[in-house]
């Protein structure tokens, strides 16, 4: 690991880790060394700016905070190719787990696609690590007719403008997906404009190749042996809340919360309940 000269106040230093593929992966860091570590890993066209400067810092209180920009988003490498191989994701998170000498009580959370990298990391590298999962408005399989992957309206409007690389097309795909990240915008449009941006950053061969790989994780989920917290949106537009009803269903120790009304930005809708939710769940795992 090294470490690159940039802080945030909220967020802290910035670091990368190496991928197996040389890909650099790069993730921002607060909070006690010493506390539980809790590693975010954001959804499909975000990066770990998603997330908010207030909600990591009210994290950061509790927790050893990772904020993990996958690769081809944010300030991580994005390579040509390798999008498409689940070792190649689970190879990252591995990375920077690693890199902190984490290896044993992590929490992953992931937020959409976040939940297919958990995943694939689980499916590569198993739960010897891990304390429990959270999963946020998340698939855990994709590709046709996989119930952990069903997208939702918004998803399914922005396909395929949203890959485009004239901007006149995606802005246009993409400006009506991006309203279903944040639900009304009443109040919220600083981040409205935020999440917009960080969409219209990630490189659009990006955003086309993570949806070009097909993988069901359901054996996965039916044989985990570590507590898992399924948190969705029942009027997600981007994941369908039945690929976290799905998902909840076939855990064995999965608690679920569903919140009324929601789309698929729980932790922009109301942050405090999201932390609130999140860290009652952390809190009681063993460890």
């Amino acid at each position: 690991m090294s470490s690159l000269d940039t802080t945030t106040p909220a967020a802290g230093p910035v670091r990368q880790a190496t991928g197996i593929d040389g890909a650099n992966i790069v993730y921002r860091v607060t909070g006690d060394p010493a506390a539980r570590p809790l590693i975010l890993l954001h959804g499909w066209a975000q990066s770990s700016a998603c997330w908010g400067e207030g909600l990591l810092a009210e994290l950061a209180e509790r927790y050893r905070v990772l904020a993990v920009d996958l690769r081809g988003h944010g300030y991580s490498d994005a390579p040509a190719a390798g999008y498409d191989d689940p070792k190649i994701w689970a190879g990252d998170v591995d990375a920077v787990l690693a890199a902190e000498g984490i290896t044993a009580d992590a929490v992953l959370l992931g937020w959409s696609y976040g939940g297919l990298v958990i995943c694939d990391y689980l499916a590569e590298f198993g739960t010897g690590a891990v304390a429990g999962i959270v999963l946020v408005g998340a698939i855990t399989s994709i590709g046709r007719g996989e119930a952990g992957g069903r997208v939702g309206t918004a998803m399914r409007a922005a396909i395929p403008g949203a890959m485009a690389e004239e901007p006149r097309v995606a802005i246009k795909a993409l400006g009506s997906f991006g309203h279903a990240l944040t639900g009304p915008t009443d109040g919220k449009g600083t981040e409205a404009q935020a999440l917009f941006g960080l969409t219209l950053a990630t490189r659009p061969r990006v955003r086309a190749a993570l949806f070009d790989r097909a993988i069901g994780h359901d054996d996965l989920l039916r044989s985990l042996d570590i507590p898992a917290f399924v948190l969705h949106g029942t009027e997600d537009t981007v994941v369908d809340v039945s690929a976290g009803r799905h998902a909840a269903e076939l855990i064995p120790t999965a608690v679920a919360s569903y919140w009324e009304g929601v789309d698929h930005g729980p932790f922009v809708a109301d942050p405090q309940r999201f932390f609130t939710e999140v860290s009652e769940f952390v809190d009681g795992l063993d460890g």
